[in-house]
């Protein structure tokens, strides 16, 4: 917080004060002042709120679904802030284009963004193509986005998605997820991460809070954590969650309550785990693949062997 900004904030809670007659300005009289100041600068927040819930932007907070998962993003008015839940979505399907990034494709992916796209098949052609091509065609994208999508925080939503796709696992849309990943499947630090556990909560609280709704936030973010007493008492009664996560197994479990599976020593994963069912798939596709190749180039021989 700025200088002026903090001064601004003492002088507001000084006059709710003298208002209500008090003699000390108190810690009531300041959060007084910072929810009069949210209240005034709050209004697109309550319109996307009402959108949510009268259904006009597609968020679920129940219930699970295959490659689909609410990522949380940053709305910046200058002097107020707030997150939001927005839908992204992972298809998977037969080719060799790789994964494809919608927004790049529609000129609505920033640098920062783009680079975490091409972060997640460094993970994957990491941790499952050390045998065999990473062959697939994927698309992922974020439902009813219209603007420059920016930044790498949603990098773990839209690695999960894309895992859940693939290995056909259903992803539980109570949960919403903020952090960016690197090659190695390790979790990162983002920004506002306040603003975009208040903003969830506040959704999950319109929509009907069911002790199932939460955030996954990666563990350095710990440290940041300033939150609305309201969302502290939810967590604290079991009402809302906020799982802190190192590592991309750690969320793969949260998310659908499955074992992640650890690797052998020859890279296959114990069999049930979600890891198995995301090698499995990629390895068929690979086949079909090279199945494709033999025809195309009219090898029948080899194609019949």
């Amino acid at each position: 917080m700025k200088f002026s900004d903090l001064a601004d904030l003492v002088r507001e809670a000084s006059y709710w004060a003298a208002r209500g007659g008090a003699a000390v300005t108190s810690r009531a009289h300041v959060n007084k002042a910072i929810d009069e100041k949210i209240h005034r600068s709050n209004l697109l927040e309550q319109r996307i709120h009402e959108a949510i819930a009268e259904g006009t932007l597609m968020v679920d907070v129940a219930g699970e679904v295959v490659g689909q998962i609410n990522g949380l993003s940053i709305h910046d008015l200058g002097d107020f802030a707030f997150g939001r839940p927005s839908r992204i979505t992972a298809r998977v399907f037969f080719g060799g284009k790789g994964i494809v990034n919608i927004e790049r494709e529609a000129k609505l992916s920033g640098a920062a963004h783009s680079k975490g796209m091409l972060i997640l098949a460094g993970f994957l052609g990491g941790r499952f193509a050390r045998g065999n091509r990473l062959s697939l065609s994927a698309t992922i994208a974020f439902e009813q986005s219209y603007g420059m999508v920016d930044g790498d925080s949603a990098s773990v939503a839209e690695l999960l998605t894309l895992l859940s796709a693939l290995a056909e696992a259903p992803v539980r849309q109570g949960v919403a997820v903020t952090g960016s990943v690197n090659q190695r499947g390790e979790i990162q630090a983002v920004g506002g991460v306040n603003e975009k556990i208040e903003g969830y909560f506040a959704v999950c609280k319109a929509m009907g809070l069911s002790g199932e709704q939460g955030v996954v936030i990666p563990q350095a973010n710990v440290r940041h954590l300033m939150l609305k007493d309201e969302v502290v008492e939810a967590a604290a009664s079991g009402k809302f969650h906020v799982y802190a996560v190192s590592t991309m197994d750690e969320a793969l479990e949260i998310l659908t309550l499955r074992t992640a599976g650890e690797s052998r020593w020859d890279g296959t994963y114990p069999a049930g785990t979600v890891n198995a069912a995301v090698l499995k798939r990629l390895r068929e596709m690979d086949q079909l693949l090279a199945v494709r190749d033999k025809r195309s180039s009219g090898d029948i021989d080899d194609l019949e062997e």
